[in-house]
């Protein structure tokens, strides 16, 4: 039987789980837009047909973002469904900490 160590968080799971700085910049910003299109669809009430038809996307991807499959989407793709859900993206760019 193997033993199981544990080993303290970074506090960002993407570099928990061992991807570079780029990528783990890039997840972050991705997760964190998803969470916004899902936190609008759910306080409005719609269902993902309904949030589909109003973004002009298929049903399936509204699933996909719903059950976080943050590898199928673009920071593109995501702001766009934000900004067709009317609401207004603002992006802050801010120094990174030393490695």
């Amino acid at each position: 039987m193997r033993a199981i160590t544990r080993k303290k968080s970074t506090g960002n799971v993407f570099s928990d789980l061992g991807f570079g700085r780029e990528e783990t910049g890039n997840f972050r910003i991705r997760a964190t837009l998803m969470a916004e299109v899902e936190k609008h669809i759910r306080r409005r009430g719609l269902s993902p047909a309904e949030a589909a038809r109003e973004m002009g996307v298929t049903q399936p991807r509204i699933s996909d973002l719903m059950r976080g499959k943050i590898d199928v989407f673009s920071v593109d793709t995501l702001i766009t469904m934000l900004t067709t859900l009317g609401l207004k993206v603002t992006v802050t760019v801010n120094r990174a900490k030393a490695a």
